[in-house]
C-alpha cells in the first residue's frame, strides 16, 4: 500500500525537519539518561521512573518514525509557484464573512502543518476545500456543523 502524500510549504518542512533533528539529538539523550538513572535505583520491576521513561522513549520514537515518513512522502511547495490568481496550498488568502461582515486571513497548508490557532487551514478542511481552485471575488458557500457559511474571496497572496 503506497503512503499518503503529504503536502508541505517551505516553512512547514523546515519545522518538520527541526522537530526531527530536536528528537533525534536532544530528547532521546534525555530519555536514555532517564533511563540509565532509574535502572540506578535498583529493580526495574516496580520501578515507576524506568516505567515513565521506557513508555517517553517509546513516544518519541514512534514519533520519529511518523516524521521521517512524513518527510519520504513530502510535496514541498514552492512560495514563487503559488499562483496568486486562484487559491492553492500556499496561498494567503483573505475571506469576508458575509453574514457578519468579519473578514479573516488564512494561510493554506497541508494537514500536516494546520494550526488553527496561527490561521493555518488545511486544504482538507471545509473551508480549505470550499475555496481551493477559485478566484478572487467570488462567493463560496462552506458546510460547518452550525450551518452553511457564506464568504467571499477579498485577496488571494503568497
Amino acid at each position: 500500500m503506497s503512503e499518503k502524500e503529504v503536502i508541505l510549504t517551505q516553512d512547514g518542512l523546515k519545522k518538520l525537519e527541526e522537530e526531527l533533528d530536536h528528537l533525534k539529538s536532544v530528547k532521546r539523550r534525555e530519555v536514555a539518561e532517564r533511563i540509565k538513572i532509574a535502572i540506578g535505583y535498583g529493580d526495574i520491576s516496580e520501578n515507576s521512573e524506568y516505567e515513565d521513561a521506557k513508555n517517553e522513549q517509546a513516544f518519541i520514537e514512534g514519533k520519529i518514525i511518523t516524521i521521517e515518513k512524513m518527510l519520504s512522502n513530502a510535496s514541498i511547495i514552492n512560495d514563487d509557484e503559488v499562483d496568486t490568481d486562484t487559491v492553492s496550498v500556499g496561498s494567503i488568502v483573505t475571506l469576508h464573512d458575509i453574514e457578519s461582515g468579519d473578514e479573516v486571513r488564512y494561510s493554506i497548508v497541508g494537514s500536516a502543518e494546520s494550526d488553527p490557532l496561527e490561521n493555518k487551514i488545511s486544504n482538507e478542511s471545509p473551508v480549505g476545500k470550499a475555496i481551493i481552485g477559485k478566484k478572487k471575488d467570488a462567493l463560496v458557500d462552506v458546510n460547518a456543523p452550525a450551518g452553511v457559511i457564506q464568504y467571499k474571496i477579498i485577496d488571494i497572496n503568497r
